[in-house]
């Protein structure tokens, strides 16, 4: 019998249960995936939480690799035993099997491993539509990254740098600073230590940030954009220490008539040709050598509570995977 992780009441890392579940045939359109590896990332707390609230009970993850196991009918371009990752709108990974639409499927290419996949799907194109749609980082750009030694944040700063842009990542310790210039950021900046604004202008000599990438939230929000240069643009896309604060539109103005986003990669890759498109930029950096995903931490998936954990407290480094 397959297994997957099921929550049946929002709270901490105890509520998730390892529990029998029978996913079913693959319907017309879609695969079954017996899956090998599981990206963990910081959506999957938001919705154990009930920040991001769905109807209970309820599986979680978004993204995992696997092989084709069976085919439903009317699905073109896939053969049973083929290696595919995804990332999913709805949560459902932490799971042994999974049914899957088979257009939001995309073909791991040789010399990519399962765990890597795994790891890059949500992260990656989360970076790619970061750096390619929502601000298209060119030559010349200063550019912030929040959480720079994080999943998403490795691997944008990384990406960014080999833009042309000039890389500040901000990290929670020194330890962390240095993990951030090992992976492409030019400058790192320690938050609760630096003055965030102030070192911005500094490096920048004045001007100020192009773009500011924050997943943070709550505590750095105003920091960062007190960071941006007139006209620039801040991108919140994530919550880790909590929602961002109401804010009045004046906010922007009186800053230098700034601009604010908050994007979700779902609506980027809503096409399957979108997708697709994504995904192939993103494997090409990959096999290039330009971005180096960095597995940090592996659990098991039946020990997915302490991978939360440590997810929660900012002990992780880089990308977790969970084995199921």
């Amino acid at each position: 019998m397959s297994h997957a992780i099921r929550i049946h009441a929002f709270g901490g890392p105890e509520v998730m249960q390892w529990q029998p579940c029978d996913p079913g045939e693959p319907g017309p359109g879609e695969a079954l995936v017996r899956q090998t590896a599981v990206g963990l990332n910081f959506i999957d707390v938001y919705e154990r939480t009930g920040l991001y609230p769905n109807a209970l009970p309820t599986g979680l993850g978004r993204e995992g690799a696997g092989a084709v196991e069976a085919l439903g009918p009317g699905v073109r371009g896939l053969a049973v035993g083929d290696r595919v990752a995804y990332v999913s709108a709805q949560p459902g990974a932490y799971a042994q099997h999974r049914v899957v639409a088979a257009d939001r499927l995309v073909k791991i290419p040789e010399g990519v491993s399962d765990r890597l996949a795994a790891a890059a799907m949500l992260k990656g194109l989360t970076a790619q539509f970061l750096l390619r749609r929502t601000h298209r980082v060119k030559k010349g750009d200063t550019v912030v990254v929040h959480a720079a030694s994080g999943g998403v944040g490795l691997i944008a700063s990384q990406w960014a740098r080999h833009l042309g842009a000039t890389v500040i990542g901000v990290v929670g310790s020194d330890a962390k600073a240095a993990i951030a210039r090992a992976h492409g950021c030019h400058h790192a900046l320690v938050l609760g230590r630096d003055d965030l604004a102030a070192r911005v202008r500094e490096i920048s000599a004045g001007r100020g940030a192009d773009v500011v990438y924050d997943s943070i939230g709550k505590d750095t929000f105003f920091a960062s954009l007190d960071c941006l240069r007139p006209l620039g643009l801040m991108v919140t896309y994530g919550n880790a220490s909590g929602p961002v604060p109401a804010i009045q539109p004046l906010e922007l103005s009186k800053r230098g008539s700034l601009f604010l986003t908050r994007p979700t990669l779902f609506h980027y890759i809503a096409r399957r040709a979108e997708l697709v498109r994504a995904a192939r930029e993103l494997f090409d950096v990959i096999g290039r050598g330009v971005v180096r995903i960095e597995i940090g931490q592996t659990h098991a998936l039946t020990d997915v509570a302490q991978a939360h954990r440590d997810l929660e407290a900012r002990r992780t480094v880089g990308s977790t995977v969970l084995i199921p």
